[in-house]
């Protein structure tokens, strides 16, 4: 994929780490993720959604209906809200957000397409 990476077009744009939602920087701060809220907990910590989203990100799907799309299916985004993602994410989450996930009995899979199936 030669894609032109994100950042090179919009520092305002971020995509989480988690599930690769993609959003404004103000939207991630004032309400948080909407599909992974409850368990990173962003709204109102900057701290928190600057280390749990990025700039840097490949790619840009809009899925419209989550639940019958083939695309939604393959980028593992079936069971979230409708809305933008990207393709492909660079960056992990923290260290301390991955073992909470863990101790909760969250398997934490990269969205940067390392962790292929």
């Amino acid at each position: 994929m030669a894609a032109i990476p994100q950042q090179a077009r919009s520092k305002q744009l971020r995509a989480c780490l988690l599930c690769s939602i993609v959003q404004h920087s103000a939207d991630f701060r004032k309400n948080g993720c909407p599909n992974c809220e409850e368990l990173m907990q962003m709204k109102g910590t900057t701290d928190r959604y600057t280390h749990c989203t990025t700039t840097y990100f490949d790619g840009v799907i809009s899925v419209v209906d989550p639940e019958t799309s083939w695309v939604a299916r393959w980028q593992r985004t079936s069971k979230y809200v409708r809305g933008m993602y990207a393709v492909r994410v660079k960056g992990r989450i923290p260290e301390d957000v991955e073992a909470e996930l863990e101790s909760r009995g969250i398997k934490y899979r990269p969205r940067d397409q390392t962790d292929q199936d």
